[in-house]
């Protein structure tokens, strides 16, 4: 499905709801997987949550998770410490990123995992056994899903688990946000430095945890008020304290204009007249799914920005650095990249009618939507978005944008 986006320039008002976050829901349908006494409520109605949710169901001798990354590594390490065998499978694009680090740390630990075809890369054929072993030491700083992959085993092994990481920790927040959750579920650990204790525990007191919605959802609604001249959006259900990394959006949205009022469970989006910098520069290793977000913003805006701490975008749905490049560029703009930094250069100029390629990846159909407050926009294979908000074409709508398939 292709669409046609488009919007004019009256003020932006509605009420949008979003779903749980995905990366809370993903954590905990793991530790509800290994402990039934857990109830969530608020789950992400996002693919790759289904996706989650029927891998764990399955009884199947082959388990294909398509494009999910945060299931490969989470149930690699589920399957491992399991007592069954499988073989965990994706997509083309899934079978080119690497889990090598992960395999190691499991195999470590005493896991049984092969790969069936390419050394380092899924598929993966994966015996599951006991992991007697409790201490594990793993690079940080290719992606902070390989650590939260282990500490969610964590608590199922006979001795629990402590974790020593190597080198700079990538995106910290999703770290503590496992360890939150986990504590809220009844666990008991710590991260200090470079290391993570997660004590061994059998049996937990039932428990319902209430996911707060994605704030990586609510940052594409920032996008479209800070391209607005007058702007309110109501935004539910989050919360000011949140686990999660993408969060700072309200922070640095700040900075292109955007204000956030808090009140109960809910925000509300304020934009009112012009105040954006000339330029901006941001290190987004704690936050990268926001780094498409802003580039777009910012290109829409005609402000200069440079973001770095950029490395794992390489390895997401698509190379996201080359396609931001790309895409951009179609629309006028100029920008260059190195493997961990963005460097956008300001203009006024926008083509009209550029058709954006997303490959594979809804963040790419997410952040440039936007900017169909400035021109309009084709969008690619727009039903990419279900991949983690099914619903926003739709929340586009109710803001006044048009979206229309293409025939």
């Amino acid at each position: 499905m292709n669409l046609q986006l488009s919007r004019n320039d009256a003020p932006v008002e509605g009420v949008i709801n979003i779903t749980g976050s995905k990366s809370e829901s993903n954590r905990l349908l793991i530790l509800q997987a290994l402990y039934p006494e857990i109830e969530i409520k608020n789950l992400s109605n996002s693919d790759d949550s289904q996706v989650l949710q029927k891998a764990l169901a399955s009884g199947d001798t082959t388990v294909d998770i398509h494009h999910a990354g945060t299931a490969m590594r989470f149930l690699t390490a589920y399957f491992a410490a399991g007592n069954r065998e499988v073989i965990l499978t994706g997509s083309e694009r899934m079978q080119q990123r690497p889990i090598e680090i992960l395999v190691n740390a499991l195999r470590d630990l005493g896991a049984d995992i092969e790969y069936v075809k390419n050394e380092g890369f899924p598929p993966l054929r994966i015996k599951g056994k006991k992991l007697l072993r409790s201490k594990v030491s793993l690079q940080a700083n290719v992606s902070s899903q390989y650590i939260s992959a282990l500490m969610l085993i964590a608590p199922s092994l006979s001795n629990g688990l402590e974790i020593n990481l190597e080198g700079k920790t990538t995106s910290v927040p999703y770290i503590k946000m496992t360890l939150s959750l986990l504590k809220n579920a009844g666990f008991s650990g710590t991260f200090d430095g470079n290391n993570i204790k997660i004590d061994a525990r059998q049996q937990i007191e039932p428990v319902t945890l209430a996911v707060e919605s994605d704030w990586s959802s609510a940052s594409y609604f920032y996008s479209i008020a800070a391209l607005s001249e007058k702007a309110e959006i109501l935004l539910s259900s989050y919360k000011r304290s949140s686990n999660q990394g993408d969060a700072v959006v309200e922070e640095i949205y700040q900075k292109l204009g955007v204000m956030t009022a808090y009140a109960g469970d809910k925000v509300t989006l304020l934009k009112n007249g012009n105040t954006e910098p000339g330029f901006i520069s941001l290190d987004l290793a704690d936050s990268p799914d926001l780094a498409q977000t802003i580039a777009t913003t910012c290109f829409g805006l005609g402000v200069e920005c440079e973001l770095t701490g950029l490395h794992t975008l390489k390895i997401k749905e698509t190379d996201r650095l080359e396609a931001l490049k790309t895409e951009i560029e179609k629309m006028g703009g100029k920008v260059d990249i190195t493997n961990d930094s963005l460097k956008l250069y300001a203009t006024k100029n926008f083509n009209r009618d550029v058709k954006i390629a997303t490959y594979n990846d809804h963040r790419m159909a997410m952040a440039f939507a936007p900017l169909a407050m400035r021109v309009p926009v084709k969008i690619e294979d727009a039903g990419v978005v279900s991949k983690s908000f099914p619903g926003f074409w739709d929340d586009m709508e109710k803001l006044g944008f048009s979206c229309k398939k293409e025939v």
